[in-house]
């Protein structure tokens, strides 16, 4: 028969059994953790790696895209300035538009005939399509006038040269297709204003259409930011 003391006996050794196997259990299941945590650690080191490698090709890309770009148009007859540090185009709206008028002057077609196709063969047709995230037509006007009035004029005037190289009038049709998911208009006002050489206000230089790109680093640097917070 088991006396009093054996049962107390007994009680107290399994109690000391259950004790360390819950311990060993919580020493697992913490050592899961910290191993699920290194491996997310690992994981995203490795993604943010992947992003910077991704961000130096793109500034990579970037430098060839203005490299080529100053090659093409730098010594152009056609009166186009390319901007050294983002490749963005710049040209006269003298060249396009009556003074204070949105409506494409009649020789503008021929000027945008030949100067679309070969800023797109460079930013679509080689190899650079895959990263480029946006094409913008962006208008400047110079201070005659208020803000608005302004405003209305450089963006009306970048959406007459946008919709006419989405028309059909436009002679090169197949670039159309590469346009569309990338093409922005933009209207600056009088906000982005020009000096000339003795760095006094320009209202000519002002006045001026711009064709410039956006890679996909912001997008990529947003993802950073992201995984970051995460």
């Amino acid at each position: 028969m088991t006396t009093k003391y054996g049962r107390l006996f007994k009680k107290e050794q399994e109690e000391d059994h259950f004790w360390p196997s819950f311990t060993d259990l919580l020493t697992i299941i913490l050592l899961c953790f910290i191993l699920i945590f290194i491996a997310m650690m690992i994981i995203k080191s490795l993604q943010i790696e992947e992003m910077k490698k991704t961000i130096d090709q793109l500034m990579g890309v970037r430098s060839e895209l203005v490299n080529e770009l100053q090659a093409e148009f730098s010594d152009s007859s056609m009166g186009i300035e390319v901007d050294k540090e983002t490749g963005a185009i710049i040209f006269d709206t003298e060249i396009l538009f009556p003074y204070n008028k949105s409506e494409l002057k009649p020789d503008s077609f021929q000027f945008l005939d030949e100067f679309v196709p070969k800023y797109l063969d460079i930013l679509l047709q080689s190899g650079y399509e895959k990263y480029v995230a946006e094409i913008i037509i962006e208008g400047h006007t110079d201070r005659d006038g208020g803000y608005l009035y302004n405003m209305e004029l450089s963006q009306d005037r970048a959406y007459s040269v946008a919709e006419y190289i989405l028309s059909d009038d436009f002679p090169y049709q197949n670039i159309q297709e590469h346009l569309k998911d990338k093409l922005t208009v933009n209207g600056k006002s009088y906000t982005d204003f020009r000096t000339d050489d003795e760095g006094d206000y320009s209202a000519k230089a002002s006045r001026r259409v711009e064709f410039k790109f956006r890679l996909k680093d912001e997008e990529i640097l947003e993802k950073t930011r992201e995984i970051l917070k995460e």
